[in-house]
């Protein structure tokens, strides 16, 4: 009877426990989520307002978006070594060394910012054609990165910070700075591209000054949130150099693999925009549409992976491996729950979308079935999301999305849409529905490393030498 009565006592101390893991993620994923889905938003919003120019601005744009795409890659993959290194060290209590950490990440990311705002002022056209070979998208993509080009330095200021603020209890206050971004963004659009109270109708080149401009916006109030000390200082000297030599190769241990991950994915999502954007003006506007529309509704199952890494990082952090571990398996079927309604409101929203978005009717005949594309693949993305950018970083465990990612698309999924586009000479749709099959071709293999639990450690030290 004894027995009963203890297990059932720890029975409910489980559920209470559960509870609280899930409100602490609502807590994190919510203002991540809703920044994701801002974000989401401002590549909307361009891509409607130059539909209603024409469509050579919206493809010629989209194609141009790809380098931001490709500089979130870098970025992404330094804030993704910041959350793995700085949760486990926030979670244990040790703040020094997560600002650290913080200042390791913004030494990489502004130098890799200020590498791409090079690139684009002074080789834009250069950089198009490696997209599309059409002379039109070249040009007008070419005026679009030059104008836009301050923005990638910005962005790598405050997209350290909000991984800091996400890390410190401060996601609420990183949500309120991207949002407020977002609306001067999506305001000044429609302000510049089509030259509304006054200002000159600039076109495609708007857009790009929009952006620029809520940068500026988001800099300067991620810089009075540290001045008010409400998210940790930048230390300039330890972003300058190091002071614990063990902590930056930790960082780097961790990173590299992100990095590597976060290259051949991204370089094959962008082949995938590469192949597209060789098989005419019809074939990349409607890509871009269905892109944009998965994105918005995928901005939920990012701010669960993200919210679940910072979560489990702080329970490893604090040696609650066998919690941790639970937790694990409960995040999994939650984002399968997530990927399964995500998939039904984009099939909900695409009689809606093909009303409004007006595109040729070719362009138009490749975007119904493409939305019924992103429908299924949202659901192995939620999955893939939550295990390979959430569960196996926290606790240190990068290597494995790595090599999953880059063969599954370097070695599987880039050669056969190459092969079906340029070789066979398959319709459109055949090719598109060839790019939609890297989640699921990788499923079987991150079932089998994730029921390793190699992921349960606290990789902090206790004490670091310098």
């Amino acid at each position: 009877m004894n027995l009963i009565q203890v297990d059932g006592t720890e029975s409910r101390r489980d559920m209470a426990y559960d509870k609280t893991i899930y409100k602490k993620l609502s807590g994190v994923v919510a203002p991540i989520a809703f920044q994701y889905l801002m974000a989401s938003l401002v590549t909307a919003s361009d891509a409607f307002m130059l539909g209603f120019l024409d469509q050579d601005s919206l493809s010629a744009s989209s194609l141009a978006g790809q380098i931001a795409f490709v500089f979130s890659l870098f970025y992404g993959a330094f804030v993704f070594g910041l959350t793995v290194l700085a949760a486990q060290y926030w979670g244990k209590g040790d703040r020094a060394a997560a600002e650290e950490v913080l200042a390791i990440t913004m030494r990489y990311s502004l130098l890799v910012g200020l590498l791409f705002t090079l690139g684009t002022v002074l080789i834009p056209k250069q950089i198009m054609t490696v997209f599309t070979s059409d002379g039109v998208l070249i040009e007008a993509g070419a005026r679009y990165l030059r104008t836009v080009s301050l923005s990638y330095l910005l962005t790598g200021f405050t997209q350290a910070y909000f991984g800091m603020m996400k890390i410190c209890d401060r996601a609420r206050l990183s949500s309120v700075i991207g949002s407020l971004s977002v609306v001067l963004n999506i305001l000044l659009n429609a302000l510049l591209i089509f030259g509304l109270c006054g200002l000159p109708q600039m076109g495609i080149e708007g857009a790009a000054l929009a952006t620029v401009l809520a940068k500026v916006l988001e800099t300067v109030l991620v810089i009075a949130a540290v001045a008010r000390k409400r998210c940790p200082p930048l230390r300039i000297g330890l972003m300058l150099r190091s002071e614990h030599k063990a902590l930056h190769r930790d960082y780097w241990k961790y990173t590299v693999p992100l990095f590597v991950n976060q290259m051949g994915w991204g370089g094959g999502v962008t082949m995938y925009s590469v192949i597209m954007g060789h098989l005419g003006s019809d074939a990349v506007a409607a890509n871009s549409i269905a892109g944009i529309v998965r994105s918005i509704i995928a901005s939920l199952c990012w701010g669960i992976a993200s919210g679940v890494g910072i979560v489990l990082g702080g329970m490893l952090g604090r040696n609650e491996l066998d919690r941790a571990k639970k937790a694990g398996g409960s995040f999994v079927r939650f984002s399968l729950w997530i990927g399964a309604g995500s998939g039904a409101v984009i099939l909900a929203l695409t009689p809606l979308v093909l009303h409004f978005i007006h595109l040729a009717p070719q362009a138009q005949y490749y975007l119904k079935y493409m939305m019924f594309m992103a429908a299924y693949y949202i659901i192995g993305n939620s999955l893939n999301s939550t295990v390979i950018s959430g569960i196996f970083p926290s606790g240190g465990d990068t290597a494995f999305g790595m090599w999953c990612d880059v063969i599954t698309l370097w070695c599987v999924v880039v050669p056969m849409g190459m092969i079906g586009a340029f070789v066979l000479k398959l319709p459109v749709l055949a090719v598109a529905f060839i790019l939609t099959l890297d989640e699921f071709v990788k499923i079987p293999a991150v079932y089998r490393h994730y029921m390793k639990y190699k992921w349960v450690k606290n990789i902090t030290k206790e004490k670091l030498s310098e």
